[in-house]
């Protein structure tokens, strides 16, 4: 069973999920604009620089879903994808997930970015496995602001994968091949579990231990 692991935002994506959804809640309305622009800027930063609180970020992101309750959540997701996120979606990045699933790998997408944000985004590009920030959930079964569990960032990537492999009882030596590809710093222990680290659009301080290591680099944007 080989396998192909994709980071999203910036590597799938030629944008930011987390991000973006930020900047819908501020076009429509659904928050105070400067404020708002101001922490979702400053949360974008730490995450760059390897500083961010995922606890806080998830805390500040979710914010308007939690509220919002699970009928006006799923109306304003499915115009977040429809205005935001499908006309973002590259032809090619969709042929490299078509590329290794038509190669018989299982294909994950694993990211920092939670899992409402994330789950239709992961269907849009015909990925059934999908490893993100868990979230709690209300009396009503509705997500909140608050993680659940192993947040998918750094080194919980690797933890999260290792829980996942070990719900279909194999571990990483059960694995021929693994092939992951990320953008980030951030995502560097998961990259070096891998047998196949692939830095993908990488930003500068990944592109430069890629070259280092001699990893294979890959500009898809």
């Amino acid at each position: 069973m080989n396998l192909a692991l994709f980071d999203l935002d910036h590597t799938l994506l030629p944008i930011d999920s987390d991000h973006t959804w930020g900047a819908f809640c501020i076009a429509e309305g659904l928050v105070d604009s400067v404020e708002h622009q101001r922490r979702n800027d400053e949360f974008s930063g730490h995450y760059r620089a390897g500083t961010l609180d995922i606890h806080e970020y998830v805390g500040f992101a979710m914010q308007v879903a939690a509220k919002a309750g699970a009928p006006r959540a799923a109306e304003m997701h499915a115009k977040y994808m429809r205005d935001w996120i499908l006309p973002a979606i590259k032809p090619v990045a969709v042929n490299l997930v078509k590329s290794h699933q038509a190669a018989g790998d299982i294909c994950i997408i694993i990211t920092a970015t939670n899992e409402f944000v994330t789950r239709e985004i992961a269907s849009a590009f015909g990925v059934a496995h999908l490893i993100a920030v868990d979230l709690e959930r209300d009396a009503e079964g509705h997500v909140t602001n608050r993680i659940s569990g192993v947040p998918s960032f750094k080194d919980g990537k690797v933890t999260r994968m290792e829980m996942w492999l070990a719900e279909r009882g194999i571990t990483w030596s059960d694995v021929p091949k693994s092939t992951f590809y990320s953008d980030s710093m951030n995502d560097l222990p998961l990259l070096e579990r891998v047998t196949h680290p692939v830095a993908t659009n990488p930003d500068d301080r990944l592109r430069a231990i890629a070259v280092q290591r001699q990893w294979q680099i890959l500009d898809l944007f």
